[in-house]
């Protein structure tokens, strides 16, 4: 199952849990099951069939752009959701 690093800013959702194993082979899935567990977590992440553009998704290390549900997963990942950081 990969493993899920909860941003602070969600905690209130998984009781105060900073990480959580989910299953799926897709962003999408593990969306979907860790809403499962989590109710109201898609919510804070998705924005319709993409992830929020003020979300920043990170798999095994990569920071990832666009609506990345597509995004494969595997059994031993590491998937960081963080808020984007933008600037001038």
């Amino acid at each position: 199952m990969a493993l899920i690093f909860i941003p602070t800013s969600m905690r209130n959702l998984t009781g105060g849990v900073d990480r959580v194993t989910v299953e799926g082979s897709t962003l999408r899935q593990v969306v979907n099951n860790l809403d499962a567990v989590y109710p109201g977590m898609k919510d804070r992440l998705c924005n319709g069939q993409q992830i929020k553009p003020e979300i920043a998704v990170a798999i095994d290390g990569e920071a990832l752009e666009g609506g990345v549900l597509f995004e494969e997963v595997r059994e031993s990942s590491e998937i960081h959701f963080l808020p984007s950081i933008s600037g001038g």
